[in-house]
């Protein structure tokens, strides 16, 4: 299958398993469903959770045992974008291409929308049926990790503290290790744990999906500056605007591109060992580094 198609279809099973897990909008209170629907159904590229199922054929396994592990991955990436949108945080009044979820709603049930998808992550989880080398401990550790004061929100706290500052690229470096490239880690390790994987198939695919993470968020960089409001879904220009600390302002446009390409090459070499299995994870490197929104 060639990526558009396969892209398509992963993304129609995600959302199918994102419904079942979620509760019905009518569900009491419906006004906190209603926003987590809102937003979690917003049209996102499902990108996390597609990127834990290719891992997972990447290393033998079935796309069922990781389907779980990759809706609470997608769920708490949408819980960061919710949480990231506030006045408090980036101050953002798009996302996909509609209102932010406090915009749609308000602050206070955005916060608590977030706060939910977060929680409901933790509740697919238990539903999974990890393999026999990894415990469901481990998978709980690994996104509690990933997405936690070390990872995830590490990079946010010091994305916000850099505002407004000249940081040296290794401090740049830090915030998209751990705002982007820790929980795209983090998918491709959960799929890969699905399948079972070897000691080497893991270390392999770990240094992909950093390689891949800090690709992405440097090609977001890119975008935000090259790229329209309408293009992207989101507002265009807000790094530069809020002053944020990004590749293009640090070292420059040409650069930036450079070191994209440079990232995404370092990720496809890591899948060296996987050979022909690992053709859709190579194939979504590439995509990833030619897209435009």
């Amino acid at each position: 299958m060639e990526l558009k198609g396969y892209l398509a279809v992963r993304r129609k099973e995600i959302d199918r398993a994102l419904n079942r897990y979620l509760p019905r909008e009518s569900a009491r209170p419906a006004t906190i469903h209603k926003a987590m629907r809102y937003s979690l159904f917003a049209g996102g590229k499902r990108l996390r959770p597609i990127l834990s199922l290719a891992a997972a054929e990447a290393c033998g396994g079935k796309t069922a045992a990781a389907l779980p592990l990759a809706c609470a991955l997608e769920c708490i990436h949408t819980y960061s974008l919710i949480h990231d949108d506030l006045p408090s945080m980036d101050n953002d009044d798009f996302r996909r291409g509609r209102p932010t979820c406090h915009k749609a709603f308000s602050e206070g049930i955005a916060i608590l929308a977030g706060d939910a998808l977060l929680t409901i992550a933790f509740e697919i989880v238990a539903k999974a049926n990890p393999g026999a080398r990894y415990r469901l401990r481990d998978v709980l550790q690994e996104i509690a990790i990933g997405a936690g004061s070390r990872k995830l929100i590490a990079g946010q706290v010091a994305d916000l503290e850099a505002e407004g500052k000249n940081i040296p690229r290794a401090e740049l470096h830090y915030i998209h290790k751990n705002k982007t490239a820790a929980l795209l880690a983090t998918s491709v390790r959960l799929g890969a744990m699905s399948a079972n994987a070897s000691a080497q198939e893991l270390a392999a695919l770990t240094n992909f999906g950093r390689a891949l993470g800090l690709a992405f968020q440097v090609i977001d960089d890119i975008l935000d500056v090259t790229q329209t409001s309408e293009k992207l879904g989101k507002s265009a220009g807000k790094d530069v605007a809020a002053q944020k600390a990004t590749y293009p302002a640090v070292i420059g446009l040409e650069k930036s591109r450079a070191e994209a390409k440079r990232l995404t090459s370092r990720a496809h070499a890591a899948l060296a060992p996987f050979g022909a299995r690992a053709h859709m994870l190579r194939a979504l490197a590439s995509y990833l580094l030619e897209r435009e929104y």
